[in-house]
């Protein structure tokens, strides 16, 4: 039988891994191979201090790849749930165009890249086009299968009390991809992230991305990790505003305890 966790064990438990990983990695590092390699985690500390304190340089580069990756999230999740609808409910269309949506989602993105940099210029807006990409279609693919996998039932039911399309559409198909979508932008976020550091990389003056870049030209290998951890802290932020709106939106939805009852 399972036993339950309280959530404040469970976050001190997490802390404590979090410490114990520092601690390992902070002795390990007395190797001045193995901190070559993998730096050390009171370097940077301190950089990502400078970062933000001491010369608070970061700050218009952050702003940049945070501009861009929410740029990227909001128009890949509208164009995802627009295309997702429209296809999830025209069968004749989804059929015709399967094989090049199919297509289109087996391509390695990133080779897009410096078609972006010719189309838009080395600008926020080819980052934001590749990212783009990369959220469109986990969106896409959630929506479609959302509406697809609506309750013939409940669908029949609601026609018989007299729903029309559009009303089909407000109150069956968009609630029941809801939970899809949600699903989806967790994942999405770290997407346009990715997204917009890989353009930064490719070809850029500014951004977090453009900063680990050179860090790596120089094997300044402590920025480059205070570049990560910036990233991931800053990923997480945007996954737990994604979260909030989640609960806010799915307020109807029945929660689960951790017994697995209602």
């Amino acid at each position: 039988m399972m036993t339950r966790t309280s959530p404040l064990v469970l976050r001190t438990l997490q802390v404590l891994l979090l410490v114990i990983i520092l601690l390992a990695w902070h002795m390990a590092s007395a190797s001045r191979d193995f901190a070559f390699f993998f730096g050390r985690p009171l370097d940077v500390a301190m950089t990502i201090w400078a970062w933000f304190v001491t010369d608070a340089n970061i700050y218009h580069h952050l702003g940049i790849t945070l501009i861009e990756t929410l740029l990227a999230f909001v128009i890949g999740t509208l164009g995802g749930l627009g295309v997702g609808l429209w296809l999830g409910l025209s069968r004749g269309a989804s059929a015709l165009l399967d094989p090049y949506i199919t297509a289109a989602n087996s391509m390695p993105r990133v080779i897009l890249a410096p078609i972006f940099g010719m189309w838009f210029g080395l600008g926020i807006w080819s980052k934001v086009a590749l990212a783009v990409t990369l959220v469109f279609f986990i969106v896409f693919f959630n929506v479609y299968q959302g509406v697809r996998e609506v309750s013939p039932t409940l669908l029949d039911n609601a026609r018989m009390l007299g729903a029309n399309r559009k009303q089909l559409l407000r109150h069956v198909y968009i609630p029941s991809a809801t939970s899809w979508v949600f699903s989806s932008l967790h994942t999405s976020v770290g997407l346009a992230f990715v997204g917009a550091v890989v353009g930064e990389y490719l070809g850029s003056a500014a951004g977090v991305g453009y900063l680990i870049l050179q860090a790596e030209g120089t094997l300044d290998v402590n920025t480059v990790f205070a570049g990560i951890v910036v990233l991931t802290v800053f990923a997480l932020l945007l996954d737990g505003l994604v979260t909030v709106v989640e609960q806010h939106m799915l307020a109807w939805r029945p929660k689960i305890s951790n017994s697995g009852k209602y």
